[in-house]
């Protein structure tokens, strides 16, 4: 018997203790699939043209670390062996403009699924599923900063025909995949300064959406999602795709309410939305980030708020009902380090929530003992996870503790490095 598995044995008993059953909670987060998101692996730049830079759309990835992916195969290739350093089965999330034409150019509202036919097989073979993304930004017709709520019908309808275009998209990688793709659609749309019509904008988004969902896509191929922003670079004094527009036009439509950690106020936490919205909704879509001081798509982190959304997905049952995705892209440290300590740290989250003895807590709770609810909560933070976690990991056959960052290293030295 080999130390990591006499550290989980003693853990094991130790949550015992606590009426926590380890070996059941490991199965469980088994079975959780997190969605990797692409464009951490080349600063969101895409494929439409050599040497993409992100431009527009209130994103900005900061930094020039090397060994940054320039093809599809590169990408690919980061992806894999992200995926050997994260334990268990999980999804790759997908931006249009990752799209692989061969050199021909095809506007983003021609997109096919063949375009999409290299990533749809690489993820049959490396992944659970995929998820897709219209990409409304970094281009000519959303230079001003306006798409689905242009006030030029002509652009409008562009962007209309795109996320149509790309809805067709997650069907076919739904169907072939045997697992929904989650098409989520995020717009940058606003103002940098104090506008005089709020209410236009708002009505043209909504007639714009009304028009991309026309056509109804059997649920078990594609899921439909809309993403809210508070503010983004461009447009801190009003957003078009607001929090509270697409609450109300998820609940009208039965459509997916996506809530990205990165996307409210600095100081206001996203755990406590989840059980209000999915007392209304069927299932929601979670985008996780970190912000520091704003939207900056930092590398997610073990911090005190994504443990509290995790906590929350756990101890109000909503896994089954919750589609988790990451959404960060820092350019100023190795990506492929970026993608797995975030996903790691995605992962160690649901796990302590996992192993938290949720039921004596609740029993507490109900008998009016908030004495001993603070206390076992306290309590609670000195059991010794990390030896569940190191199990976890080496069951399923991946570097245990920091052993993944010489790996990481040694890819660096091997392929990282001889990128120019």
């Amino acid at each position: 018997m080999g130390n990591v598995e006499k550290a989980y044995r003693l853990a094991k008993e130790r949550y015992a203790e606590f009426g926590v059953d380890t070996d059941k909670a490991i199965q469980a987060l088994s079975e959780v699939s997190i969605s990797l998101h692409c464009w951490q692996g080349d600063d969101l730049g895409g494929f439409e043209s050599p040497d993409a830079v992100l431009t527009g759309g209130g994103i900005q990835a900061t930094g020039n670390y090397p060994g940054k992916a320039r093809t599809a195969d590169e990408l690919r290739s980061d992806l894999r062996k992200t995926l050997d350093m994260i334990p268990g089965k999980h999804r790759l999330n997908l931006h249009s403009m990752y799209a692989e034409t061969h050199g021909k150019k095809i506007e983003r509202n021609k997109l096919l699924p063949e375009h999409f036919a290299s990533w749809i097989d690489w993820t049959k073979e490396n992944c659970s599923g995929l998820d897709f993304n219209p990409s409304c930004f970094s281009h000519p017709k959303a230079a001003d900063g306006f798409t689905l709520s242009h006030a030029d019908s002509g652009i409008r309808n562009f962007w209309i025909e795109h996320c149509i275009a790309c809805r067709k998209i997650g069907e076919a990688a739904g169907k072939t995949l045997g697992s929904p793709c989650v098409t989520n659609i995020w717009i940058p749309d606003g103002y940098k300064d104090i506008p005089i019509d709020r209410k236009g904008p708002r009505e043209r988004l909504k007639q714009a959406l009304d028009e991309v969902f026309t056509e109804t896509i059997r649920p078990e191929y594609n899921l439909d999602a809309v993403e809210s922003k508070l503010f983004g670079i461009g447009s801190e004094s009003y957003v078009v795709g607001s929090h509270e527009f697409y609450m109300g036009y998820t609940l009208k439509h039965n459509k997916l309410l996506c809530l990205d950690t990165g996307h409210f106020h600095p100081t206001e936490s996203i755990a406590d939305k989840i059980s209000s919205v999915l007392t209304f909704l069927d299932e929601i879509l979670l985008h996780v980030s970190r912000g520091v001081r704003w939207d900056s798509d930092h590398v997610v982190i073990l911090s005190d708020e994504l443990k509290a959304i995790a906590e929350e997905l756990v101890r109000g049952n909503f896994l089954k009902r919750t589609h988790i995705g990451l959404d960060f892209f820092d350019a100023s440290i190795n990506r492929v380090a970026a993608w797995t300590i975030g996903t790691r740290s995605m992962i160690k989250a649901l796990l302590l929530a996992m192993i938290e003895p949720a039921q004596r807590l609740r029993d507490y709770e109900a008998t009016g003992d908030f004495t001993a609810r603070l206390a076992l909560l306290e309590e609670t933070k000195n059991l010794p996870s990390a030896a569940i976690w190191d199990y976890y990991c080496e069951q399923h056959n991946v570097p245990v503790g920091m052993k993944w960052v010489a790996e990481v290293k040694n890819y660096e030295h091997a392929v990282l490095a001889k990128r120019t």
